[in-house]
């Protein structure tokens, strides 16, 4: 278990106020400058050594994802922070905006000068309306402060930050759609290359960061690399913020090791599964995109990035929804059909046509009305869904219907039966 001086997110709950004062007592905003001066290269190369991997879901290496920016050209450099959490099951960057945002704007400079940025995005989930007034507060506090904007932070720097409220688009999480979508243009993703480092929004360098990735920055800085790569298991380092909801006694945000088993984060900080562990059915370790793993794999599960490859699922973004026994796991994952059904913004035909067609077979197997052939045919298409599409929004549809299918075809195939009879 994380020891409490190891926690970055220490107001995750917020039990303190989110505002400058009470985030300075904290630590936030402390020896800015003399960091700021330390150079480019050398942030880099600490984020690097930290072993830091993005949390938004695809866990690149941050450190890496900054160095592919180019050197200073006659292009501006575009640092965008994406708030748009729009993936069910998980709510650990609204916390962070609603009561830690200090964190994430110190953070945010930090990133500016690793990648040679003046301007940051930072676009938030147009449902997060409280939230979104928070943030600006905290701009306005930081520009108040000369925190932000000329010379920030009295580094030399000028690091400007301005806030985006998107439509509530699932798609635009997607970072090239994301990126149209700041331009004024439809939220739909871009053809790579030319990859966002090379070739972003307004056609130049940017890179795209989640709010929990850039708000652990200043902390990796202050404690140094050594001390987060000293946290977790090789290669899956740090702490992370992990979203459990679902049948448990306490849903909840916590922040843990990189690599606490599944059980222990339940048990611990979850109050347990409702009505114990034996009655825990299946589990969706990372937001509702990522495969579904049964409960005697949970058993002895470890929560971080190969650990989950390794048992065909993934991390993602941490959040962990929790069934027990009393699930219609089939009108679940029919329900989550109908979600990437709704959300596909249709520019790619794979999962323009095969979301619904997907949840229209998920729809007759929830209701008994299917027979055995279709559980081969939802297969079929989920395999044409799997990286045959733009963004990886096929895939998210995809992986939870495989996972039923490699879990639990004799459910699928008893409700067949059973209504047949």
């Amino acid at each position: 278990m994380l020891a409490d001086r190891d926690r970055i997110f220490t107001n995750l709950s917020g039990e303190e106020p989110w505002n400058l004062p009470s985030a300075r007592k904290r630590g936030a905003w402390s020896n800015t400058s003399s960091t700021v001066a330390k150079g480019r290269s050398w942030i880099i190369e600490e984020v690097k050594n930290s072993g830091l991997r993005g949390r938004g879901g695809a866990g690149f290496s941050t450190g890496m994802k900054w160095s592919f920016m180019p050197l200073p050209s006659d292009k501006p450099h575009y640092l965008i922070v994406n708030a748009d959490e729009s993936e069910p099951g998980t709510c650990k960057d609204r916390e962070i905006v609603r009561h830690d945002p200090h964190l994430l704007l110190e953070g945010i400079l930090y990133a500016c000068v690793a990648i040679n940025a003046h301007v940051c995005y930072i676009y938030i989930r147009g449902e997060f309306y409280r939230e979104a007034i928070i943030l600006q507060q905290a701009i306005d506090e930081a520009y108040a402060s000369r925190l932000l904007g000329k010379s920030a932070a009295n580094t030399g720097y000028s690091c400007d930050v301005y806030l985006h409220r998107g439509a509530g688009a699932y798609i635009c999480g997607e970072e090239t759609a994301l990126m149209e979508s700041l331009e004024g243009k439809k939220g739909q993703p871009r053809n790579k290359p030319p990859f966002p480092a090379i070739a972003g929004l307004y056609e130049c360098p940017t890179t795209v960061n989640n709010v929990e990735t850039i708000a652990a920055i200043p902390d990796i800085l202050r404690r140094g690399a050594a001390w987060f790569a000293g946290i977790g298991r090789p290669k899956n380092t740090g702490t992370k913020l992990f979203c459990i909801s679902g049948h448990v006694n306490k849903p909840c945000v916590v922040e843990d090791a990189l690599g606490t088993p599944l059980r222990e984060l339940i048990d611990n900080h979850a109050k347990g599964v409702r009505g114990g562990w034996d009655n825990l059915l299946a589990v969706i370790p990372g937001g509702s995109s990522m495969p579904v793993l049964p409960k005697e794999i949970c058993d002895t599960l470890i929560m971080d990035f190969d650990a989950l490859r390794d048992v065909q699922s993934g991390l993602g973004t941490a959040g962990i929804i929790v069934m027990d026994k009393s699930t219609d796991l089939i009108a679940a994952v029919a329900n989550l059909s109908r979600f990437y059904m709704h959300e596909s913004c249709g520019k790619c035909t794979p999962c323009r046509e095969g979301t619904g067609w997907a949840w229209r077979i998920m729809q007759r197997l929830a209701k008994g009305e299917a027979d055995a052939k279709d559980i081969d045919l939802l297969m079929d298409i989920a395999r044409q869904l799997e990286n045959h599409t733009i963004c990886a929004l096929g895939v998210a549809a995809a992986w939870p219907l495989q996972s039923l299918v490699r879990h639990f075809k004799p459910l699928l195939l008893e409700r067949i039966k059973r209504v047949g009879e």
